[in-house]
C-alpha cells in the first residue's frame, strides 16, 4: 500500500503526559506505515477509549484513527464489500463528529462526504429506505447551502460492477422545473466506464441519464437517455421503456441500468401527440408500450 498518512509530529509538550501511552501510540503508527492496517487501526481504537480528551495527544489520535477509518471505509466501498464500508462509514462519521468540536471547518466538511459515502454502502446493500434517509441530510444542508466545493451541486448514490464495467450513479440537487420546456434537466446521471487489470476506471463508455420529459402526462416525469462517449457497436438515444415519476424508485432505476447495461433492451416504444388538449391547454402526449 502506499504510504497515505504522513509520521504525526508530536510538539515537546507531549513529554508530559504519560509515556506509555505515546509509545504505544507511535506503535500503531508503525503498524500502520507498514501495511499493518487493521492492527493498527485497532491500537488506535483502543487508544482513542483510553488518552484523556484533556490530553494533547487526544487529538492527534482521533485525527489519525479518523483518516485510517476513512480510508478503510473507501477500500471496502471501492471493492463492494458494502457491509464492511457502511460500519467503517459510520463509525467514521461519529469520530468527524467528535473533531467537528475540536477542529477547523475544513475538517467539518469531512462529514457531508461520509454521509455522501454511507448512501452508497446502504444503495450497494439494497437498503434504499436507509439509503433516503441519509440523501435527506445532504438534501437539507444544500437547502441551507451548507454543502463544501465537490458536493455542493450534485452527488455520488450508488456504484457497482457489472462483468467488465465500472457504474457510477450521480444525483443533482437541483429540483424538476415546473415548465418542462424551459430547458433540458438531468436529475440523475449513470457513468458507465470500462476498466484497467486492477479494476480501476478506463474510459467512459456512455452515460445513462433520467432526463425530464418534454411533455405533459401524468404517467412519469423523467424518461432514460443514452449516450455515447467512446464505446462502439452501442445504440444510443432515449429509451423509452425506462420512464420514472418525480419521486423517483431507485431501486427500479439500479435495476433498469443494469437490463440496459446488459444489452437487455425492451422493444422499442410509440409516442403519439394528441391533436387536442386538456382543460388547461395542455396538448397530451401518450406512450404506449410495446408489451409482448
Amino acid at each position: 500500500m502506499r504510504k497515505l498518512f504522513l509520521m504525526l509530529t508530536l510538539t515537546p509538550l507531549l513529554i508530559f503526559g504519560q509515556t506509555n501511552i505515546y509509545e504505544e501510540f507511535y506503535y500503531a503508527d508503525s503498524l500502520i506505515q507498514n501495511n499493518q492496517i487493521d492492527s493498527g487501526y485497532l491500537k488506535l481504537k483502543e487508544l482513542e477509549t483510553k488518552i484523556p480528551e484533556s490530553d494533547t495527544l487526544y487529538d492527534y489520535n482521533l485525527l489519525y484513527l479518523t483518516a485510517i477509518v476513512s480510508y478503510l471505509e473507501s477500500e471496502s466501498r471501492a471493492n463492494e464489500n458494502f457491509e464492511s464500508s457502511l460500519d467503517y462509514g459510520l463509525e467514521a462519521l461519529e469520530l468527524i463528529k467528535k473533531g467537528v468540536k475540536r477542529f477547523d471547518s475544513e475538517f467539518a466538511e469531512k462529514e457531508y462526504f461520509m454521509i455522501k459515502n454511507i448512501v452508497v454502502s446502504y444503495f450497494g446493500l439494497g437498503n434504499y429506505k436507509k439509503g433516503q434517509e441519509y440523501k435527506s441530510l445532504l438534501y437539507k444542508a444544500y437547502k441551507k447551502n451548507n454543502l463544501p466545493d465537490g458536493l455542493n451541486e450534485y452527488f455520488n448514490f450508488d456504484y457497482f460492477k457489472l462483468d467488465d464495467k465500472n457504474i457510477w450513479g450521480y444525483e443533482w440537487f437541483a429540483e424538476l422545473p415546473k415548465d418542462r420546456f424551459s430547458s433540458s434537466f438531468t436529475k440523475v446521471v449513470y457513468y458507465v466506464y470500462s476498466t484497467n487489470p486492477d479494476g480501476t476506471d478506463k474510459d467512459q463508455l456512455y452515460r445513462l441519464h433520467v432526463l425530464m420529459f418534454h411533455g405533459d402526462t401524468k404517467h412519469f416525469d423523467y424518461v432514460m437517455d443514452k449516450r455515447l462517449d467512446t464505446a462502439t457497436d452501442e445504440i444510443s438515444g432515449t429509451l423509452y421503456s425506462f420512464t420514472y415519476k418525480k419521486d423517483i424508485d431507485y431501486e427500479k432505476l439500479h435495476n433498469d441500468v443494469i437490463q440496459i447495461v446488459k444489452g437487455n433492451l425492451q422493444p422499442d416504444t410509440r409516442r403519439t401527440t394528441s391533436k387536442t388538449k386538456d382543460d388547461d391547454g395542455k396538448i397530451q402526449v401518450n406512450i404506449e408500450m410495446n408489451v409482448d
